[in-house]
């Protein structure tokens, strides 16, 4: 990631870290692989809203802890603390973004694909920020 950014325009690489770029390419696809998950629950298992946006969220951020520790910040702490650290920020990030936005978007009638893109959005500028500064704030960023 070090690399891409510096290669790129305008002076982004004094603006972009590569943690940055780095969370966008793991939780991009972890957040496609959740929208996979949520669409298997609602639409082909019928679940309800709530439960098929959890049980996709809880599977998608575990595989997002696992990548962006071995991966992107590359992270040698020991994993418990970061983990209870980790859990701590998937809930307040489940109560706020995918329970309060994304259920309450879907309830007012946002078709639910909608509301959890919208909620995604939100949910990955807090991710990122709780991920870099508190839980792998070991890593400087890297």
């Amino acid at each position: 990631m070090e690399a891409v950014t510096r290669r790129l325009p305008f002076g982004l690489p004094h603006v972009i870290a590569p943690s940055l770029l780095g969370f966008a390419l793991i939780n991009g696809s972890t957040f496609a692989f959740d929208l996979l998950l949520l669409t298997l629950f609602r639409s082909a298992l019928h679940w309800p809203v709530p439960v098929a946006f959890t049980v996709a969220y809880l599977i998608a951020f575990a595989l997002s802890f696992v990548l962006n520790r071995a991966l992107n910040f590359r992270s040698h702490a020991p994993v418990g603390p970061q983990a209870a650290l980790y859990a701590v920020a998937i809930l307040i990030n489940y109560l706020a973004f995918i329970l309060g936005l994304g259920s309450g978007l879907a309830a007012l009638g946002t078709q639910y694909h909608v509301s959890r893109l919208i909620a995604g959005l939100c949910e990955a500028v807090y991710m990122y920020s709780v991920m870099r500064w508190v839980i792998f704030r070991d890593t400087d960023g890297r």
